[in-house]
């Protein structure tokens, strides 16, 4: 069994963040015990490609696909899908939180913006190429809750978040058999980065 550190986890770093308002039909499915937050006939999807460095108290790579929801009347975050290159990591957000973790390879490129690509034994995930166009003055905070299925029950986990946000042009690129394949179908309705991130994870 790989070992991994107790929580709350306390990690920084870079993410690169887009947003989808995506019709009902093509929601991702979300946790049992949870229903998609539906506004308009749409829900809003979320996928980010991270790197956990600095004080991060693990230092790896990740790409996730999240979705809105409601557990009850409360607003949750689900993450749907979600890939790192750390096995300790994988380890301890599936027995602490109940989150899917998977195992990928990824490639990022800082020289022009930042461009990331993960890939399994199975093909590639997904490409992604984000440009800064301008940033928002101060550091922003950010707080919610996360709902994920843990030993048959939906487990709530708190995330607390701060970074300085800068706007940006992203390209995602995703081939039609892989799981992130519906990314690809149309151009995201907002992307961030969001630089010199702090996150205290559960707890």
């Amino acid at each position: 069994m790989t070992d991994y550190p107790d929580e709350p986890w306390h990690l920084a770093g870079r993410m690169c963040l887009s947003l989808w308002l995506v019709p009902r039909a093509e929601l991702p499915p979300a946790a049992p015990g949870t229903r998609h937050l539906i506004v308009g006939g749409r829900g809003l999807v979320g996928a980010a490609w991270v790197v956990y460095e600095n004080d991060s108290v693990l230092h790896y790579n990740e790409l996730l696909r999240a979705v809105l929801v409601r557990d009850g009347a409360r607003p949750r975050v689900c993450i749907t899908d979600i890939w790192v290159d750390s096995e300790t990591s994988l380890a301890g957000g599936r027995a602490l939180w109940g989150i899917p973790k998977e195992m990928a390879i990824f490639e990022v490129q800082r020289s022009d913006g930042i461009a990331c690509a993960a890939k399994t034994g199975r093909g590639t995930l997904a490409a992604g190429r984000f440009t800064e166009r301008g940033g928002l003055p101060g550091r922003w905070p950010l707080a919610f809750r996360l709902a994920q299925t843990l030993d048959g029950r939906i487990k709530t986990s708190r995330v607390r978040s701060s970074a300085a946000l800068r706007l940006a042009r992203a390209e995602w690129t995703t081939p039609a058999d892989s799981p992130l394949g519906a990314l690809g179908r149309r151009a995201p309705l907002v992307s961030l980065t969001l630089r010199d991130f702090t996150l205290r994870f559960g707890g």
